[in-house]
């Protein structure tokens, strides 16, 4: 069975400001049993923090979070340059999987830059599996936009055979699919799986203000925000058959994830999130 864990980038600046351990050891307390690292530094002090989690808090490191190259906006681990490093983190850490957060910009902009993403990371993935390493690719709703009649995810997915996939039903969600749908279509691909909702607002009455003051433009791009991140059962997905055909497609860790708190501390949509999970009979996961 699959462990419900945590996205780490959640409490990056509870890492930054109380250290690893203490954030691992309330993150256990909340009832996950696994974490994702991601933007958040893999120095030494981190590695040892999540190594003796592993052993205290019976807690696994599902998978790292690394980048195809190095450059001005990948300023974590990249495959290019930081190779070694990182199969060394996997091999300390037991992890056997390594994520790609996002293609490069450049890499969405036509077909051609889109193969060219998806043959350099298949390459990378081949060499990764040398290792005994699975790279997985996580998706976002631009990767349902499509280049004359084939989505972005589908061609990464035809292009790089060896590259398995971390599914966000969030962004599944906002790219105009089904999640239950896409994680149907990658059994047997999908490892990881985020869960995040997906929340609709109102308006809030300042928004009629900028209207009645005539700004049409500021109103529009207000409406046009409503949609945002939320804790699991906050939204509108429901979660029960995401979870269970997550299950069936083969994931083994379900992370929550939530982009944005909107003020909220960390903590507070972990523990949110945790309960809805519970609450739909899934505590034998945490």
């Amino acid at each position: 069975m699959p462990r419900v864990g945590v996205q780490l980038m959640m409490v990056r600046d509870k890492v930054a400001a109380d250290g690893m351990m203490p954030v691992l050891e309330k993150v256990a307390d909340l009832g996950y049993r696994a974490v994702e690292v991601s933007q958040i530094p893999t120095d030494e002090a981190n590695v040892a923090a999540l190594d003796k989690a592993r052993s205290e808090l019976d807690l696994e490191v599902a998978a790292l979070s690394v980048a195809l190259k190095s450059g001005p906006v990948n300023t974590g681990d990249a495959l290019d340059k930081d190779f070694s490093r990182i199969v060394d983190n996997c091999r300390r850490l037991d992890v056997d999987f390594v994520r790609i957060g996002m293609m490069p910009f450049d890499a969405m902009v036509s077909k051609e830059a889109t193969v060219e993403f998806a043959k350099a990371t298949e390459e990378a993935a081949q060499r990764l599996a040398g290792e005994g390493i699975t790279l997985a690719y996580h998706n976002h709703h631009v990767d349902f936009a499509k280049h004359e009649g084939e989505t972005l995810f589908d061609i990464v997915r035809r292009v790089s055979p060896s590259v398995h996939f971390e599914i966000d039903v969030h962004w599944v969600q906002r790219g105009g699919k089904n999640p239950v749908d896409v994680l149907r279509d990658f059994a047997g691909q999908v490892e990881l799986v985020h869960l995040k909702d997906y929340r609709v607002n109102t308006l809030p009455p300042s928004a009629m203000d900028v209207l009645a003051a005539g700004d049409v433009a500021k109103f529009m791009d207000m409406f046009a925000l409503l949609v945002q991140f939320a804790e699991v059962g906050k939204g509108t997905i429901e979660f029960g058959p995401v979870i269970e055909q997550a299950i069936a497609s083969g994931a083994q860790y379900l992370l929550v994830e939530q982009d944005d708190l909107y003020g909220r501390d960390a903590y507070d949509c972990l523990t949110d999130s945790m309960a809805h999970i519970r609450k739909l009979g899934y505590g034998d996961l945490t």
